[in-house]
């Protein structure tokens, strides 16, 4: 139940940074096109569950590998590597056939805060 909440924030804070910048894109599937909603709720839920592992298997290998740049820049270098990370979704979720794009690492950089702000506070909200 847990992962599936956590599955739901990841889906709230990626529609968000879709919604508030223009360098993230998200079309739904490719194979349907469809402009309705339905069409890009369960690809959002696949965006969402490659953000999860990326976030659960990978990142924790890059601060572990980057902890002196960690903390020469007192926790800083963090907003890089979660951009790093979202951009390795888009990436992923490119090569499997869901459109979700990030133009660049600056839009990755706002992104990523949005969607780690997002996933906070729904955290907070849904936390038992």
């Amino acid at each position: 139940m847990r992962f599936l909440l956590k599955l739901l924030a990841y889906a709230a804070g990626l529609a968000a940074a879709a919604w508030l910048l223009e360098g993230i894109y998200f079309l739904g599937a490719s194979d349907g096109g469809s402009k309705e909603l339905d069409a890009k709720i369960l690809p959002l839920l696949g965006v969402s569950l490659i953000l999860a592992v990326v976030n659960t298997i990978v990142t924790p290998v890059i601060k572990m590998l980057s902890f002196p740049l960690l903390l020469v820049t007192l926790g800083l270098f963090m907003l890089v590597i979660n951009a790093l990370m979202l951009l390795l979704t888009a990436e992923i979720a490119e090569n499997v056939g869901l459109n979700f794009q990030v133009d660049g690492l600056f839009s990755a950089g706002i992104g990523a805060v949005i969607v780690t702000v997002v996933t906070w506070i729904l955290d907070a909200a849904l936390d038992d």
